[in-house]
């Protein structure tokens, strides 16, 4: 684990806040390739991503703030404050929040733009999740497997008496201070993402798919990414049969990607929209609308 790559002076660098600015970085760097591939602005999608970054932290700490309302209200101003305060599903919704309002802002069209951040989101994700790694934070459940790795300094440091309090079943008589090896969550993510991207990258070529329907795809495999990984995290968060809030919200982002794919049936395919577009500026200028 590494958490702070360098000092200088006052000023610290930690592994965590690089991941973050490469998968900014690196989603940025996608989506403007997605807008051009679909006929838009590419310069678009910096704007856009400011806005989507600023969406996401205050969703993040938003819904931080909900799943511990009362550590907040005995220390407003350290949770505030708190890096570990930041949650994935909070910061994607907050992000599409602040997305949507620059894309209607703008008056991009809709279902386009969000195909164009599905890529985008897939690999952005898996680099932010290096950072999860490198810090020792989001790791998962106790397993004595080849893949079990210990975080002694992690955020926190994967010590029994943490996992213990996070319902997790360990023997009695190893002492809460003994550092134990767990599925190391964060690199499954980090694999399931780089797949996502490769599946959606190719997806996003296709001129069968509906306008709207590559971002339904991604929440679908998002969601069930998410909803598999919780069952080896260290969660305390189990609120409904065994299911993590997470969970829960997989099961909405795969509600939502079901409506989305059922409306999308009215769009127009690229293809024909693209023959379409071919059709008009063929056309004797005498003959176009």
């Amino acid at each position: 684990m590494f958490p702070t790559l360098f000092k200088i002076g006052g000023f610290t660098v930690t592994s965590f806040g690089l991941m973050m600015f490469l998968a900014f970085v690196a989603g940025g760097w996608i989506l403007s390739r997605q807008l051009e591939r679909r006929g838009q602005n590419p310069g678009i999608a910096w704007d856009v991503l400011a806005w989507l970054a600023l969406g996401g932290i205050l969703g993040a700490r938003l819904y931080y703030i909900a799943l511990h309302f009362g550590d907040f209200l005995a220390n407003p101003v350290g949770e505030l404050l708190s890096r570990g305060g930041l949650v994935w599903y909070g910061g994607f919704l907050g992000g599409v929040v602040a997305y949507y309002w620059q894309v209607r802002k703008h008056k991009l069209p809709l279902a386009t733009m969000f195909d164009a951040t599905a890529p985008a989101l897939a690999l952005a994700y898996a680099v932010g999740r290096v950072g999860c790694f490198l810090v020792g934070d989001d790791y998962g459940l106790p397993t004595r497997s080849w893949v079990g790795i210990a975080f002694p300094q992690g955020s926190p440091p994967s010590t029994a008496g943490y996992l213990r309090s996070v319902g997790a079943h360990i023997p009695a008589n190893i002492p809460d201070g003994a550092v134990l090896t767990v599925h190391p969550t964060q690199l499954y993510e980090v694999g399931a993402g780089l797949l996502m991207f490769a599946i959606l990258w190719r997806l996003a070529s296709s001129r069968s798919l509906r306008p709207g329907r590559l971002f339904a795809v991604w929440l679908v495999l998002y969601g069930i990414e998410r909803f598999l990984i919780e069952f080896v995290r260290a969660k305390g968060d189990r609120v409904l049969v065994g299911l993590s809030t997470s969970q829960l919200a997989s099961v909405v982002l795969l509600a939502l990607a079901a409506v989305i794919w059922v409306r999308a049936r009215g769009e127009p395919s690229p293809a024909v929209a693209g023959q379409g577009a071919k059709a008009r500026a063929a056309a004797p200028t005498g003959a176009r609308a």
